[in-house]
């Protein structure tokens, strides 16, 4: 009797056990549901960099004499080289100054220690070829912007150049490969050019030339090299292509002059995503509802937001979210709220938690434009406000909102719909919604779009272009990425949630390839760059003023590279190149080391040296 009670009490036990796992089970799906569809709670982020003000810098440095001399001709070509080496010169913070080539006869070569030619028609500086020859064999330091055309007197420079002979034709360059170690993330790697020409000499090269970049295929012809030449430097630039996202490579190129060269980077990372939160497109797509059976709005929740939220979380990135409330045409106030704030809430909380930041998209997608703007016929859909007040009371609508629902944020940088931006939508930001201080368009110019510098404006407004964008991510973006990495040391990316949607933004790839392509340029930043700062967009924005108001004297000896820093803010970044030894002690910071020559440079005080080590 006693053995058939024990039976039944096991029994009993044995059954309220695994009920009480149910039950556990059970509370945790509910708690897993009720974060899905309540708030993610979070506390109010700590930024890793805040905006400073005029007092926080250090006053600037005194006018300096100019180092570099940049020789160029009044010619399509020259205009062009003049324009990409005058903005690498300007943003390396190196003082220079300019010169016609009709009028190069009247220089004195001594007052410079670097010269660049962007001169194609060489008679153009006849007269002044031997004194250049002179200067350089003499400890001058001479780059060559592009290859001139191939005459008599071009050939009386071969000798200086490095050059044992020149083919009859042009290079047709597809492709660029870097030697390892001299540009950043380049390494093991072929970048594509998008519109390839016979851009480059087909030429041979004499002992002793180092080449750092050649053509990939045919042979592999030189593009980049340098050679001494006496107790000088020459750089040859035999590449042709002028686009803004050649700067970085003619950056890598003018560092190759001197024993060490040393240039302000942003050091910054910043993922941007337009139109979140925002409302979910209804119904289905085609593609999403055939991989995953769902609608957009489960797919956005469940498998979107949370492949790109775990990438965010493995790379330590904090995402920038750009608010847009309707996706109506309405342009006329008064605005209706939007009332259906539970997905604002929970994407924009978990964002939010994870160190992200909140900024201003629109109230709709309606790009702040009046009636006299010219969207040059590519924006049907898009509606002019009608009255600067309408435009006004749109976005304040929108302020309002997200106010509404993240009472402790503030919200402080405004990306264009688009990337288009009237002079009088952004004269009104600056007016009436003094909270927003930066603006992150785009850094490549393009139809009616709002381009961009990484610079603080005369009126105090940060600029803070995004260079790249999307998934598709194909060989034009992983050139111009590659490029920015090494001159401003700098990632700025933008996507969007209904880009799987858009079959020309690469929605007929099908989401598992889009976000391997994501995950892949990730994977390849983070590897090249394991050092460089997560930040927001405001932080984005911190950084260029710094960036922005560093001056740089350089004061460089056989043993050492002194650095005067003038509009030092809190911390300054600085990329070094050091062609010629190694760096030892340093005093006033501290240095990373990037690839075998290139490091990257935290100047924690205004005064920096670096032993340099032969």
């Amino acid at each position: 009797m006693r053995q058939r009670k024990r039976k039944t009490e096991h029994k009993i036990g044995f059954r309220f056990k695994r009920m009480q796992k149910v039950i556990l089970v059970f509370l945790a799906l509910v708690c897993v549901l009720c974060v899905a569809q309540q708030n993610v709670i979070y506390k109010k982020q700590e930024r890793i960099l805040e905006l400073l003000g005029d007092e926080d810098f250090t006053a600037p440095l005194e006018e300096q004499e100019p180092e570099c001399l940049l020789i160029y001709e009044d010619s399509a070509q020259g205009q062009k080289g003049y324009a990409v080496m005058s903005a690498v010169l300007d943003q390396m913070k190196v003082p220079w100054a300019s010169c016609l080539a009709e009028n190069a006869e009247t220089i004195r070569l001594d007052d410079y220690e670097k010269i660049v030619v962007a001169v194609n028609q060489i008679q153009l500086i006849e007269n002044k070829l031997v004194d250049i020859f002179d200067w350089t064999e003499n400890g001058g330091q001479l780059m060559l912007l592009y290859p001139p055309d191939n005459g008599g007197l071009f050939q009386s420079m071969y000798h200086l150049l490095g050059i044992a002979d020149v083919g009859q034709n042009w290079e047709y360059v597809e492709k660029i490969r870097f030697a390892d170690g001299f540009m950043l993330g380049a390494s093991e790697k072929e970048y594509g050019i998008t519109d390839p020409y016979e851009s480059s000499m087909q030429v041979s090269l004499e002992r002793g030339c180092k080449v750092y970049a050649e053509s990939a295929g045919n042979g592999g012809a030189p593009l980049i090299w340098s050679r001494e030449a006496g107790t000088g430097t020459v750089v040859v630039c035999n590449l042709g292509f002028f686009e803004k996202e050649y700067r970085g490579i003619y950056c890598a190129a003018y560092s190759l002059l001197d024993d060490a060269e040393v240039w302000p980077v942003i050091n910054g990372s910043t993922f941007y995503i337009d139109d979140f939160p925002s409302p979910v497109p209804a119904g289905n797509s085609e593609r999403i509802f055939a991989d995953y059976h769902m609608d957009i709005g489960d797919f956005y929740t469940q498998v979107w937001w949370q492949d790109v939220y775990n990438l965010g979380k493995k790379y330590g990135i904090r995402y920038t979210g750009l608010v847009i409330e309707e996706y109506s045409d309405q342009v006329e106030a008064p605005f209706e709220r939007n009332k259906d704030t539970r997905r604002y809430e929970y994407f924009g909380n978990m964002l939010l938690d994870m160190g992200g930041e909140l900024g201003f998209h629109g109230y709709n997608h309606m790009p702040l434009c009046l009636e006299n703007f010219d969207f040059q016929g590519l924006f049907d859909s898009y509606r002019h406000w009608p009255t600067y007040e309408d435009m006004r009371a749109g976005l304040q609508e929108l302020n309002d909102f997200c106010t509404e629902i993240f009472p402790e944020e503030k919200f402080q940088v405004y990306v264009p719909p688009s990337n288009v931006l009237s002079e009088e939508g952004r004269q009104m930001l600056l007016d009436d919604f003094p909270q927003i201080r930066a603006i992150a368009s785009v850094y490549i110019p393009g139809d009616a779009a709002y381009e961009q510098e990484f610079e603080v404006s005369e009126d105090g407004m940060i600029e803070t272009p995004r260079v790249i964008s999307g998934y598709i991510l194909e060989d034009y973006a992983q050139l111009l990425a590659m490029a920015e990495l090494n001159f401003h040391f700098v990632n700025s990316h933008f996507q969007h949630p209904d880009d799987v949607l858009d079959v020309e933004r690469g929605g007929d790839l099908g989401w598992e390839e889009m976000f391997r392509r994501l995950s892949d340029y990730t994977e390849w930043l983070y590897t090249a760059a394991p050092s460089i700062r997560n930040l927001t967009g405001i932080e984005m924005a911190a950084a260029v003023q710094q960036y922005d108001r560093l001056e740089v004297k350089r004061t460089l000896t056989d043993s050492s590279l002194d650095l005067e820093l003038g509009g030092f803010g809190t911390t300054a970044w600085l990329m070094l190149r050091i062609n010629e030894g190694t760096p030892g002690t340093v005093t006033g910071g501290q240095l990373t080391r990037l690839t075998e020559s290139l490091y990257l440079l935290q100047a924690d005080e205004a005064h920096v040296v670096i032993e340099l080590l032969k």
